[in-house]
């Protein structure tokens, strides 16, 4: 009878006859051999194994003693506890590291009835190949994980909001001030005023700073997709949808922050989600019933007036009042410029790092050409218009002729007006009520909470309330 013939007529026997063949050949062709019973007791070794463990060389001395009395790491009891097989390993055995493979042995009723362990190798440089192959993945691996992490890292601090203007200084305050608070923070500003780079130097400053910095515009998404980059998507929820899932921006951003950039488009039936997570701390992925808790700190910013949209009723009233805890307002760069000539030689600076070409530097014509200028781009517009300029000009210092071609003639851009000399004692007062005003409207009325978060006393407070003639 050939093998085909007793395959087909007696599968049992060819298993049978194939067994002991097959556990002869691993025998042979491994380091070592040992079996256990059905209580991982030692009922055979073979003395390659005891060679190469280093065990005294009397089989009889070993039988019925327990696998781990003899081999502190064996897991042999863990075979024959679950009937799965743990077919390559590494196990240590003294300063040695050996590679091993362990079976179930099974009746013919498929009990198991202990567990056999092959020792593949003694050497280690048997798996060279298969080590390095392994060690390279794993290194790739890790450097996607770093780059990813660094790629979330904020990119701004306090010190990238260029200005020392008295506007620029009182930003900075409350954005210091903000960091230590770790409370939602609302930026208001008109695009191109540097609310993102703030958000990022908060975060940088803040106590969360190891952690995800997060970003997403709510206008640049479609509507369909934004509840899935908000909350992310279960395994299979809809057809077409990743077999694996996918993370939302608030799992991504557990344990740090998430900017939600141009929070006023958000449609409102994701406004009305966006409130529960804020007020609840979990979100629920899409086609998913397991809610998920989630620690996230939310910066919001908007170039919109938000309270003209709750009144317009296309921004939830409940969902405003959640985001303005502690609410700062960018001034456009009309506002502020004394920081023009700082702002310019920056972005001077970063064109010339970022292309190589030559460093270039600003006449007094040309800053006060650019003075004249309503910027309603504000310091974006400004970073473009200089670029453009420096792409423009061969010479290494700009003038207002080199502006000229590029901002819209005198005619058409706001008429030259003289710089109003404002007393700093007027200046400083108008921050400082600006500054009670914010903080009062923040801690609801409270003025010992406002005193904290202006880091002020709560006598100062009052002072400061009398001197500037405020309602106390």
């Amino acid at each position: 009878m050939n093998l085909t013939q007793l395959f087909t007529e007696n599968p049992e026997g060819l298993r049978n006859l194939a067994t002991p063949a097959l556990l002869q050949r691993l025998e042979d062709i491994c380091e070592g051999t040992i079996a256990v019973d059905a209580q991982a007791r030692i009922v055979w070794i073979n003395e390659r194994y005891m060679q190469i463990m280093g065990l005294p060389p009397d089989p009889q001395s070993l039988l019925g003693r327990e696998i781990e009395e003899v081999i502190p790491h064996s897991l042999l009891r863990q075979v024959i506890q679950t009937g799965e097989p743990i077919l390559l390993d590494l196990m240590a055995f003294g300063n040695e590291t050996f590679v091993v493979t362990r079976l179930p042995l099974m009746d013919r009723y498929g009990k198991v009835v202990g567990a056999v362990g092959f020792c593949l190798y003694e050497k280690m440089h048997h798996l060279k190949p298969l080590m390095d192959k392994f060690s390279r993945l794993q290194q790739e691996l890790a450097d996607t994980r770093r780059q990813l992490a660094e790629n979330r890292r904020p990119r701004y601090t306090m010190a990238s909001y260029v200005g020392n203007s008295p506007a620029s200084m009182e930003v900075k305050r409350q954005a210091r001030r903000a960091a230590e608070l770790d409370t939602t923070v609302l930026l208001l500003g008109e695009t191109g005023t540097g609310k993102e780079l703030l958000a990022q130097a908060i975060h940088a400053s803040s106590p969360r700073s190891s952690k995800p910095f997060i970003a997403v515009n709510a206008a640049a998404i479609p509507e369909s997709l934004l509840e899935a980059e908000f909350f992310g998507v279960a395994p299979g929820a809809y057809t077409g949808a990743d077999k694996k899932g996918r993370d939302g921006k608030f799992k991504l951003a557990h344990g740090g922050t998430l900017f939600l950039d141009e929070v006023g488009d958000m449609p409102l039936q994701v406004q009305a989600k966006l409130l529960r997570v804020l007020q609840e701390q979990e979100i629920e992925p899409l086609g998913s019933n397991k809610v998920v808790k989630v620690d996230v700190r939310i910066i919001a910013a908007t170039s919109v007036a938000l309270q003209q949209s709750v009144a317009q009723g296309r921004f939830r009233s409940d969902l405003y009042y959640r985001l303005n805890v502690l609410s700062m307002t960018l001034p456009p760069l009309r506002e502020r410029l004394g920081d023009l000539e700082a702002l310019c030689d920056s972005a001077l600076e970063q064109i010339y790092e970022r292309t190589g070409m030559a460093r270039r530097d600003m006449t007094p014509s040309a800053l006060a050409y650019l003075s004249r200028y309503d910027w309603p781009g504000n310091v974006r517009e400004l970073r473009n218009v200089l670029e453009k300029a420096v792409l423009y000009s061969e010479s290494k210092q700009l003038d207002a002729d080199d502006f000229a071609r590029i901002l819209p003639q005198p005619a058409t851009a706001t008429p030259a007006r003289q710089q109003t000399v404002v007393p700093l004692a007027r200046v400083v007062a108008d921050a400082e009520r600006e500054a009670i005003t914010a903080a009062l409207q923040a801690a609801g009325g409270r003025k010992s909470v406002a005193a904290q978060m202006l880091g002020i006393s709560r006598a100062t407070l009052y002072e400061k309330l009398s001197q500037l003639k405020l309602a106390a």
